[in-house]
């Protein structure tokens, strides 16, 4: 997640994909340092306190992964987390047998909650990433709305 902001200006927002990241935040949810994995997938964080922290690791086409960790008061602290991958749900949104561009499509679990929204592009398509393994409802709205599972 990239934040940008300056005096007089809204803050903006942006997802930036640079491969595993991997976040230390302290139990108050306050990050304490942030880096990418090397090319092997390992990772090093300096200068942390001894204490309780977690750490979060994110990855474009993988599920997001946190757990709590116990830095030791000295020397290193080791830990190995495994990311699973996301399953994906693509579509085509059509009206009259024309791709319909700019309809709001949500995904939606069986609980009843939305899970992600997303607009479809020029070619009427969307594309939810990162999903755990179930069933989902597929709503479009913006044009008369239509439902598929």
């Amino acid at each position: 997640m990239l934040i940008a902001s300056a005096e007089g200006y809204q803050p903006q927002a942006s997802t930036v994909v640079v491969g595993a990241m991997v976040v230390a935040a302290d139990m108050r949810g306050d990050v304490l340092a942030a880096g990418p994995t090397d090319t092997d997938g390992t990772f090093s964080i300096t200068e942390l306190v001894p204490g309780r922290l977690t750490l979060a690791v994110t990855a474009a086409g993988y599920r997001p992964i946190a757990l709590p960790v116990e830095i030791a008061a000295q020397g290193v602290t080791r830990t190995a987390l495994e990311l699973s991958p996301g399953l994906h749900v693509r579509g085509m949104v059509q009206a009259a047998d024309r791709p319909l561009y700019d309809a709001r499509v949500t995904l939606i679990d069986t609980a009843g909650h939305v899970v992600a929204t997303a607009p479809t592009g020029e070619d009427g398509g969307y594309a939810f990433t990162g999903l755990d393994g179930g069933e989902y409802t597929v709503t479009a709205a913006g044009h008369p709305p239509k439902a598929t599972r």
